[in-house]
């Protein structure tokens, strides 16, 4: 069995009597091989003021602490690229400075310090687009994504109307058995559960009401000239699905020269119909029934009395294709 530096003893003890179960350790044959934690911002006892966190994982190395462990950040909430590389060359720094001995301790307690100075989420809110600026009101969910009190409720709101409308169309039984409504994050779809009354007396996005009026700038313009010049490009090659149709287009990319190949055939195949409908037959129907089922010609129309297929046998009734006797 390898045996392990009495330091890293000393320091797992340690970790696991101040943080308990917010630390796993992961063994292998009873050797410590990563440490892992979650690592918030100190605001004392109130956690609901806990707007970001990352979890920090630390890769023992076999000759640890004499040899510098790969340090890695996962799951950064709230915290954006800038931040996080921020951290980690703060970490480097310690690590390189902190060379022979534990280096578990500062690394959580240096993290902390970056995260409790920036307390704020940073980046946009998903739905409106805006950025958390002092004064706004905001909200982290139990995934640890930030909105704007104001957007989640709209956003709420908005799904849960959807869900009425498109649990209307289906038939009653439907209804009945249906899951009835759960709010989810926007981001990560898990679910939440949130006051939508409380939310949406918040006031909307600072940014959002502060922000110039927007005016056509020259960037958009050439945007708008080159989008137009694909659109073109696809009106031209037949690319176009849907275009002033109403009802559903079939899926099928044609060229002009293919159009006019296929001009007389589609006139006669259109004239064909016409005459079908006129003489009370449905169109493609032959009266050969003995056409294979490979064959190009369409089986006739069935114009007998309609069984069912769902039809329940009697007592006494002879289920279909049984060989019983009659």
């Amino acid at each position: 069995m390898t045996s392990v530096d009495e330091r890293v003893t000393d320091e797992l003890e340690a970790l696991e009597a101040i943080l308990m179960d917010d630390v796993v350790i992961k063994r292998v044959d009873n050797v410590p091989t990563v440490i892992e934690t979650v690592v918030h911002p100190s605001t004392g006892e109130d956690v609901d003021q806990r707007f970001v966190c990352v979890t920090l994982e630390v890769q023992l190395t076999p000759n640890y602490p004499d040899s510098v462990p790969d340090v890695i950040l996962r799951n950064p909430r709230g915290l954006d690229d800038k931040l996080i590389a921020h951290i980690n060359s703060q970490i480097k720094n310690k690590l390189k400075a902190c060379l022979g001995q534990p280096v578990v301790f500062e690394l959580i307690e240096l993290i902390r310090e970056n995260l409790t100075e920036s307390n704020l989420p940073s980046g946009q809110c998903v739905i409106c687009l805006y950025g958390f600026v002092e004064g706004d009101v905001f909200i982290k969910t139990q995934c640890y994504h930030h909105f704007h009190s104001h957007c989640l409720a709209s956003h709420l709101n908005a799904g849960k109307k959807y869900y009425q409308e498109e649990l209307e169309k289906l038939p009653n039984w439907q209804q009945t058995q249906a899951l009835p409504y759960q709010q989810t994050c926007p981001v990560c779809r898990c679910p939440v559960s949130c006051d939508v009354e409380s939310l949406q007396e918040a006031p909307p996005p600072i940014e959002s009401v502060s922000a110039p009026p927007f005016h056509l700038t020259a960037e958009i313009m050439a945007l708008q000239r080159k989008m137009a010049s694909l659109l073109a490009q696809q009106a031209a090659k037949g690319g176009l699905v849907g275009d002033g149709d109403t009802g559903p287009p079939p899926l099928t990319i044609t060229t002009p020269n293919d159009d006019e190949a296929n001009g007389s055939c589609s006139t006669s195949q259109e004239a064909a119909k016409s005459e079908a409908i006129a003489n009370g037959q449905a169109f493609g129907s032959t009266s050969n029934d003995s056409s294979s089922p490979g064959s190009p010609q369409a089986r006739p129309v069935y114009r007998g009395p309609y069984r069912g297929f769902n039809r329940r046998g009697k007592p006494g009734r002879r289920g279909r294709g049984s060989v019983g006797p009659r």
